[in-house]
């Protein structure tokens, strides 16, 4: 288990106690014998379609349907930030990039932030118990008052008293080392961190020397491990071992499953469940990106294995059987709910932290504004009080998660950046000209998307930023071909919308109190010609 010297968590927990004094049940609210249970179940780089009750035609997802027939989907939910660890800490917090400070996963590991408690720890100085397992990818302050001690997530980047070995990683290896014989690797195995796997040719190392290093981001392949042995499994073997001790209430307990992130290696029977040959390349694998924002940096070009058609989809066909598995496991855990009879009680939440790009416009991974990168699910089910089969299209964002928890808990406390969405899911508000702002601190590409269910914006942070601005419309080209604000656009049609959508992101800055207002106020919106004469 991960320990923290007592010095540091004393130092750290008192200073946040001004902001927890904030925190209180409202007169005449529920007794903690009856609260509500919180039971927040996250993937990592899961993208929107990545469901069947979102309309994917290859993947099933029976559970996540059930969670979105028994309760409520939302068609336009995104990540506050297309990356790791800045997306979890809006999570948790409710607070933009700006007011967390956290804006690149190399922040995970600082202590020099602003007091901010998180929904956990709201619940958990009111009465909660919880638990928090899995993937830990935020600055270690907001983990300090669960029951149960939070690891790290690897030796990397870890925070002062937290040791490699206590890390999660280490922790996975030793399960693996007790769990799963010893044996060296078969001819045409690799090496990962999830065991010995048979890559594919999108591997970076199909048909190299097995010594030769690589990132997790360019692992895919079929892993020789037992199913009940993976990462996935693990994680969530050890949340149903917490729902069982927590089962009294309430309780709060989060299930941070890694997959489908990289390393995109997968177990039999979920490896090839879904035939390549069935998945169709995307629309836009084939992009030449002209006026894109993202058309240099990381772009992936003409030679590049991600413009493969068979590639891809042999990529995807990993990425959906990585999903099929959390799904698979998302079922068990919703039947120990009813076999503890818990589900009644408990607001089971399920999102991710961003998407997954599987070959659109050539990319692979996230970090982008394009739809499989900051679109993400979102399911919310509590029995008796969300309307079963709910859909809503306003469009919302992480922002809103942390207030529209405390709404169903029935807590106050410390106002948030964003709202609940609890009305939006009881159809007491239509959403109308809700918009909704993620952000990214890489100057050289846009710093802010602005989405207002149809029209996108992605607009640069400052005034002189290189970045190429970007203006799409999402019923027409639902596929984020068109740059309207570039040499194929509509100027006439796109100007008054993009300029709208300025208004919208100043708006949002300004109630922030953002040192960006005055910078993204200064810039111009104008046509990529235009920019390029300038």
């Amino acid at each position: 288990m991960l320990r923290i010297g007592r010095r540091e968590f004393l130092r750290a927990t008192a200073a946040t106690l001004a902001a927890w004094a904030a925190v209180r049940v409202p007169a005449g609210g529920a007794e903690p014998a009856s609260r509500i249970n919180l039971l927040f179940l996250m993937t990592d780089q899961q993208r929107f379609d990545a469901m069947s009750c979102a309309g994917n035609p290859v993947l099933k997802t029976p559970n996540l349907d059930r969670l979105a027939r028994e309760g409520a989907r939302f068609t336009r939910f995104y990540s506050s930030c297309p990356v790791c660890t800045p997306a979890r800490a809006v999570i948790l917090t409710g607070r933009s990039l700006e007011s967390t400070t956290i804006r690149t996963n190399g922040d995970c590991a600082r202590n020099d932030l602003p007091d901010l408690p998180t929904f956990d720890q709201i619940l958990l100085r009111n009465g909660y118990r919880g638990e928090y397992h899995g993937k830990w990818h935020v600055p270690y302050k907001f983990a300090l008052d669960y029951n149960r001690p939070v690891r790290w997530l690897n030796g990397k980047n870890a925070p002062p008293g937290c040791k490699a070995e206590t890390s999660e990683a280490a922790a996975f290896a030793a399960y693996v080392a007790a769990n799963v014989p010893v044996r060296p690797p078969a001819q045409g195995e690799l090496a990962s961190k999830d065991g010995y796997y048979v890559p594919d040719p999108l591997d970076s190392r199909y048909g190299g020397a097995a010594a030769e290093k690589s990132s997790q981001a360019e692992m895919y392949g079929c892993l020789n491990v037992p199913p009940e042995h993976t990462h996935t499994a693990w994680t969530c073997k050890e949340g149903l071992e917490a729902l069982d001790r927590l089962k009294d209430g309430p309780f709060t307990l989060t299930i941070s499953i890694g997959p489908p992130h990289p390393p995109m290696i997968v177990a039999k029977p979920y490896y090839g469940m879904i035939p390549a040959a069935s998945i169709p390349a995307p629309t836009s694998i084939d992009d030449p990106l002209t006026d894109s924002p993202y058309a240099e940096g990381r772009n992936e070009g003409k030679g590049s294995p991600y413009r493969d058609k068979d590639k891809i989809r042999q990529m995807a066909s990993d990425y959906y059987g990585l999903v099929a598995e959390v799904d698979d496991w998302i079922g068990r855990i919703l039947k120990r709910l009813d076999d503890l009879d818990l589900a009644g009680r408990t607001l089971v939440l399920f999102t991710s932290d961003h998407g997954e790009m599987l070959g659109e416009h050539g990319r692979h991974g996230k970090g982008v504004f394009y739809e499989g990168a900051v679109h993400v699910p979102l399911l919310l089910r509590l029995p008796g009080v969300i309307p079963p089969g709910t859909v809503v299209q306003t469009p919302a964002s992480h922002l809103d998660l942390f207030a529209t928890i405390l709404d169903y808990c029935g807590l106050s406390g410390p106002q948030s950046e964003g709202e609940s969405l609890r009305p939006f899911i009881e159809g007491k508000r239509d959403g109308a000209g809700r918009i909704i702002v993620s952000e990214w601190a890489n100057p050289a590409v846009p710093g802010f998307m602005v989405f207002d269910g149809r029209w996108k914006l992605l607009f640069g942070r400052t005034a002189k930023a290189p970045s190429v601005d970007a203006l799409y419309d999402l019923k027409t080209d639902s596929h984020e071909m068109t740059n309207l604000l570039g040499s194929k656009g509509d100027v006439e049609k796109a100007r008054p919308e993009a300029e709208r959508l300025k208004a919208a992101l100043l708006d949002w800055l300004a109630k922030r109190k953002s040192p960006l207002l005055e910078g993204v106020k200064a810039r111009p919106i104008a046509t990529q010609a235009r920019r390029s004469r300038g």
